[in-house]
């Protein structure tokens, strides 16, 4: 269930450009087509749009839908565990498709013919993998306060550089320092404008 929205406090903005990286868990699927049997294929959803992810305390993310739509072009690899050492495949060769539907960012990956991709290949098939996650600059984003006093980071658009098969799903801890600096300075903002406020009022009192 997603947390309630306070929609009279509301802000849009763009983003410095900041690498991200985001994991959650999905469901894999591993393809060996019949045609050439030697060909391996992995394929699922990297990214799901309105998936809310609790950041930590009362802090949540979640991406709307055509947050991807402009990136496809990019140049981007299939990693495991985000390790350029081990690349799955790149779009930019024909051995990584991605596409964007109703339900989120999806990947067919062709596997190299490698140790590695066949030993991430079993891993798959027998259920010990099943993480993804993807790389990604923040373009422009709403950040939402909530009913309960909390916030809501909605990523409207992103640049995407790389995706991954992950064997553990963790946020960065420099993504969650980043977005806890911000709401750091969002609640000092607001306790400023709370001062200034009551001086205001104290001032009008004393003109009584």
């Amino acid at each position: 269930m997603q947390t309630q929205t306070n929609n009279k406090q509301t802000q849009t903005h763009r983003q410095p450009q900041q690498m991200n990286k985001r994991d959650f868990k999905t469901k894999f699927e591993v393809i060996r087509q019949q045609e050439t049997p030697d060909d391996l294929q992995i394929e699922g959803y990297f990214a799901l749009y309105e998936n809310e992810t609790e950041l930590f305390d009362g802090v949540y993310e979640i991406i709307t839908k055509g947050a991807f739509d402009n990136t496809l072009g990019n140049d981007i690899r299939a990693l495991w565990n985000h390790n350029t050492q081990y690349v799955l495949g790149r779009n930019k060769s024909g051995t990584l498709e991605i596409k964007t539907d109703d339900k989120g960012l999806y990947g067919v990956v062709k596997l190299p013919k490698t140790q590695y991709a066949q030993d991430l290949y079993n891993l798959v098939q027998r259920g010990d993998v099943d993480q993804a996650s993807f790389g990604f600059n923040i373009l422009d984003e709403e950040l939402e306060e909530l009913a309960s006093g909390g916030y809501r980071f909605r990523l409207k658009e992103v640049d995407l550089h790389e995706i991954s098969v992950v064997t553990f799903p963790a946020y960065e801890n420099t993504s969650i320092s980043a977005r806890a600096k911000q709401i750091e300075d969002i609640e000092g903002k607001k306790l400023q404008t709370r001062k200034a406020d009551l001086q205001k009022r104290l001032e009008r009192l004393k003109e009584c």
